[in-house]
C-alpha cells in the first residue's frame, strides 16, 4: 500500500483508491493500517514534486494552468496554506492534486506543514473511502469516480460551500456573548 501510494504521488498514475478499497474489503481488521500506509506513502511520494516545484516550478506551473487560476491558487496559499493543500488532498480523481503540490512548493510552503497537510488530506480521503467500501463494497470506487467525473462542478461547489461555511463559523466575531 505504501509503495503504490508513493509511486502514485511521485508522478506515476496508480489506481490507489481501487487498491485501498480491495485491501480494506478483503481484510477489515487492518483498515487503519491500510489508510495510514496509503496516506504516508502519498505524503512522502509528493516530496520529489515539492523539490521540483521549489527549484523552479513556477514556470512549470504557469505552463499548465491559466494566469487567473495561478493567481487564485496563490491567494489561497497566502491566506490558508495548510487548508489550500489539505482540502484538494481529500478530493478524489480527477482532481489535479499534483498542481496543488507543485503550487505549495512554488509558494514556499514550509516543508513540515506541506507533509502534514498532505498526510491529513489523504488520511481523510482514504478513511472515507475505506468506510464507504465496508458499507457499500469495493464497487463504490467506480461509482464515485463516475459521479465525480459527471458532476465535477457540483462536487467542487459543495466543497467550496463547505469551506466558506467553516470559515464563517470560526470567525472570532461570531462568539456568543453570555446573557446578563
Amino acid at each position: 500500500m505504501f509503495a503504490i501510494a508513493f509511486a502514485d504521488s511521485a508522478l506515476l498514475g496508480m489506481p490507489v483508491d481501487a487498491i485501498v478499497a480491495v485491501y480494506v474489503y478483503q481484510d477489515h481488521q487492518r483498515l487503519i493500517f491500510y489508510v495510514l500506509m496509503a496516506s504516508l506513502g502519498s505524503a512522502l511520494g509528493s516530496i520529489p514534486l515539492y523539490v521540483i516545484g521549489y527549484q523552479g516550478g513556477e514556470m512549470v506551473l504557469r505552463k499548465r494552468i491559466s494566469e487567473e487560476r495561478f493567481l487564485r491558487i496563490h491567494r489561497s496559499f497566502e491566506k490558508h496554506e495548510f487548508w489550500a493543500l489539505m482540502f484538494p488532498g481529500i478530493l478524489p480523481p480527477p482532481t489535479p492534486f499534483k498542481i496543488f503540490v507543485l503550487a505549495a512548493a512554488v509558494f514556499e510552503m514550509r516543508f513540515d506543514h506541506f507533509l502534514v497537510a498532505i498526510f491529513a488530506g489523504r488520511f481523510v480521503r482514504f478513511l472515507m473511502l475505506a468506510l464507504a467500501t465496508l458499507w457499500f463494497g469495493p464497487e463504490i470506487v467506480g461509482l464515485m469516480g463516475t459521479v465525480v467525473r459527471r458532476h465535477i462542478l457540483w462536487v467542487l461547489g459543495a466543497v467550496v460551500v463547505g469551506v466558506v461555511v467553516w470559515l464563517v463559523m470560526r470567525r472570532p466575531g461570531r462568539r456568543l456573548k453570555p446573557e446578563s
